[in-house]
């Protein structure tokens, strides 16, 4: 049980539900910041807006998964009302205060180490991350299917990077009859590719394995699919950028080209929204319970 644990839930889009669901359950109060168009309430959670919450009293602020923009707007998908995070609300919680984010940037990393407050990125570890590349997987299937006039079966596809993402792509396309090859950086990662009874590449190479690349999946946040990569890809090829914005690929070029580009961060919680606030809602579970045997061992 959560009991005696305040949270303010700040913004987000329908995974947040799942989350104030499960919390609320678990007797934790909660405060709904971005929430007032929402039909329906939660017992032991209460709407408000950010001037309304008594921030020295909560103990865990929950934001978006993308956390913030780089000028502090938070997302908020259930009310019109623009909200932004900065010191002012920070300052006034408890120094034990933690805030929880799917992912941060510059703007989020800078604010929180300004005001020493501890800072928890659900997307960083390795259980989310994985059970996330379930829905990511099948959304990215779904884009394919919709995007193209021709099988997954039989087709090339090119996979960029082998992290907890690409390795369940890689694994998925391959099982649909695709012929999959994979780009890594690591020799760890090539030799894995290999026993995984794929086709590995180096990044390096990426220009000269293009030609006959009919599908191209990117999960790397860096910019790899360059105009020069582009411009070695068959017109009818088509890519799917899963990183985090703002992707690795040169969008403009791709669309100069006649090449189909599309950035796709963020499937999880448009192909499968309550899964993928499940997802987050059974980890924020495990580390609010901790984070409230702390406080109550401090207290002690």
């Amino acid at each position: 049980m959560l009991t005696g644990l305040n949270i303010a839930v700040i913004g987000g889009d329908a995974r947040q539900l799942e989350v104030i669901r499960k919390l609320a359950e678990l007797d934790a109060k909660i405060w709904m910041a971005g929430f007032d168009q929402l039909d329906h309430g939660f017992a032991g959670a209460a709407k408000a807006k950010m001037n309304e919450i008594d921030f020295t009293a909560i103990h865990a602020i929950i934001l978006p998964v993308p956390g913030s923009a780089m000028n502090g707007t938070i997302d908020t998908v259930f009310s019109n009302e623009e909200i932004s995070l900065d010191r002012k609300w920070l300052d006034r919680t408890p120094e034990d205060t933690v805030i929880y984010s799917g992912i941060s940037n510059a703007y989020l990393d800078g604010i929180l180490k300004e005001a020493k407050r501890k800072h928890v990125q659900l997307l960083e570890r390795d259980d989310v991350a994985i059970y996330n590349s379930i829905p990511t997987v099948e959304g990215t299937i779904m884009m394919v299917i919709q995007n193209t006039d021709f099988t997954i079966h039989g087709s090339s596809v090119s996979v960029l990077g082998l992290g907890r993402v690409g390795m369940s792509v890689a694994r998925a396309f391959a099982g649909l009859g695709a012929k999959v090859k994979v780009g890594a950086r690591k020799s760890s990662d090539l030799a894995r590719i290999e026993e995984m009874g794929l086709t590995p590449f180096r990044l390096l190479d990426l220009a000269n394995t293009a030609a006959d690349t009919d599908i191209c999946i990117n999960t790397i946040p860096h910019l790899v699919l360059t105009a020069e990569v582009l411009a070695e890809f068959p017109s009818h090829a088509i890519v799917i950028d899963l990183a985090s914005k703002p992707g690795g690929t040169d969008f403009k070029f791709a669309e100069k080209r006649g090449i189909k580009a599309m950035l796709a961060p963020g499937l999880p919680g448009i192909v499968a929204p309550k899964t993928a606030g499940q997802i987050l809602a059974n980890v924020l579970t495990q580390l609010l319970s901790e984070q409230l045997k702390e406080r109550k061992g401090s207290a002690q």
